[in-house]
């Protein structure tokens, strides 16, 4: 389909047809190609920029980028405030703005708090593919917001799931996604006590929460087990400790930001504990088989997600095909 934008033409697309454009298992094959793309050497992304804001808790970031396939080039522009959750409002807030690759023109304005939504748990969905045993079937989930909630979804489209285990620092918020998400799924969600009781025979851990501090520990893990660390964006944050980290075979979404921005891997490195060797390459590569993953049954394999720009954009160029074709969002002259 044309990459082209419509001359004088800009496509506004907002969060619910954000939802209807991009279904969670349509983003999973998107990012699955897209991270091959990244690791082949498809994109250029320079590290994000991230500004934190008076109070210390909210973050203001960019995500610039391009791809050569899907042809893509824009920015992500994001307000984080974690905070938001206690009054029913994504922590992420802002748009993606994507330009047309051949003249520059601005082409579309796109939602990125569903955007980021749905990509990150189908980026999480896409290492758990490749590097959770292919029995893996209970889930232990840490954390109960949004992104828990999407991720439930996109990881029980890759994995057959028969017990899922839910943890969250009020108690209340954990029985009631159990609740919610179990009937909306028809699965077997129990919300529990402790980090420690979620992850107990546990064959894949998700950490999808705005702790600073290390909510997971590795004397935890049982072989066999894959672990997502997805919530800690920047390097002062944390979700894992030290031991996770080492016990892990380790990957990443794109190496040049884990090294950057990989609050638990470079703690590790800090304390002494891993080298940089330790990564054993983006799941870019181990998608397109030039790197090994899992290689028993009995391996800790360990996935860290920082979320990258062509995420963002090959999410949303297929959103604004897609949107073109059927005619959806609003056209406005620019």
């Amino acid at each position: 389909m044309s990459q082209h934008a419509p001359a004088g033409e800009i496509r506004v697309i907002g969060a619910s047809d954000v939802r209807r454009l991009l279904p969670m298992q349509d983003c999973i094959e998107v990012i699955d190609r897209v991270m091959r793309a990244v690791s082949r050497g498809g994109a250029l992304l320079p590290l994000r920029t991230v500004m934190p804001l008076p109070g210390g808790v909210n973050m203001f970031g960019v995500m610039p980028g391009y791809l050569d396939e899907p042809a893509a080039l824009g920015a992500k522009i994001v307000a984080v405030y974690p905070q938001n959750a206690a009054q029913g409002l994504s922590s992420h807030n802002g748009v993606i703005v994507l330009l047309d690759t051949v003249t520059g023109r601005l082409s579309a304005v796109i939602d990125a708090a569903e955007v980021t939504a749905i990509r990150t748990a189908a980026a999480t969905a896409v290492a758990t593919r490749a590097l959770a045993r292919a029995d893996a079937s209970t889930l232990a989930m840490l954390g109960a917001g949004e992104q828990a909630v999407s991720h439930l979804e996109a990881i029980s489209l890759v994995r057959p799931l028969r017990r899922v285990r839910v943890w969250a620092r009020s108690a209340d918020k954990a029985r009631q996604f159990a609740e919610r998400e179990g009937a909306r799924l028809r699965l077997n969600v129990e919300g529990v006590a402790s980090a420690r009781e979620a992850v107990a025979g546990a064959d894949i851990v998700c950490t999808v929460t705005a702790s600073r501090e290390p909510i997971l520990r590795g004397d935890w893990l049982a072989p066999g087990m894959h672990v997502n660390l997805v919530g800690a964006s920047v390097p002062s944050s944390r979700e894992a400790d030290d031991e996770v980290v080492r016990r892990g075979r380790y990957y990443v979404d794109f190496r040049a930001s884990a090294l950057a921005q990989a609050g638990e891997l470079l703690h590790a490195l800090k304390a002494g504990v891993v080298d940089e060797s330790h990564i054993l390459g983006e799941i870019g590569n181990v998608l397109s088989a030039e790197v090994p993953g899992r290689g028993s049954d009995l391996d800790i394999t360990l996935y860290k997600s920082l979320g990258i720009a062509a995420q963002d954009l090959a999410s949303a160029q297929f959103i604004l095909e897609r949107a073109r074709a059927e005619s959806v969002g609003t056209s406005v002259p620019f």
